[in-house]
């Protein structure tokens, strides 16, 4: 509840961009000028890792997003890189599934892969920095 109150209040001290800025991981590779992705981005802020009350795109799970025309076709094919907190997550059989249920509802969505890959490993530096601050991680 605290985290949410201090998330608030960080969006009102700054521009909808400057926020947009702070709230996307470093290191994410996505495809922001895509047609899509602006619902694509929205989408995966509603998938939460059950452990930690951060979504995981904000989190830095995300690694990688790719969106393809399909041939002959308006519809979109998009493929995830995505990680996990440790091996050892318990919901590690469950997070594809649920990424893909986050997205196959979009308009325009056809077909969606999720890979779980391990390298590099995540870590927190991998964060974006509203993530830092929801779980109260600075520097």
């Amino acid at each position: 509840m605290e985290a949410m109150a201090n998330e608030d209040m960080f969006k009102q001290s700054m521009s909808e961009e400057e926020y947009d800025d702070l709230a996307t991981p470093p290191n994410a590779e996505v495809p922001k000028d895509h047609v899509l992705w602006s619902a694509i981005d929205s989408a995966l802020r509603e998938v939460y890792d059950p452990e930690i009350p951060v979504n995981i795109f904000e989190l830095g799970l995300i690694y990688k997003i790719d969106v393809s025309k399909q041939e002959n076709s308006d519809q979109y094919d998009i493929y995830v890189e995505m990680t996990l907190t440790s091996p050892a997550c318990p919901v590690a059989q469950e997070m594809p599934g649920m990424v893909q249920n986050a997205l196959f509802p979009l308009d325009g969505v056809a077909d969606v892969d999720v890979d779980i890959i391990w390298d590099p490993p995540w870590d927190p530096s991998m964060m974006a920095e509203t993530a830092k601050l929801q779980l109260n991680m600075f520097g």
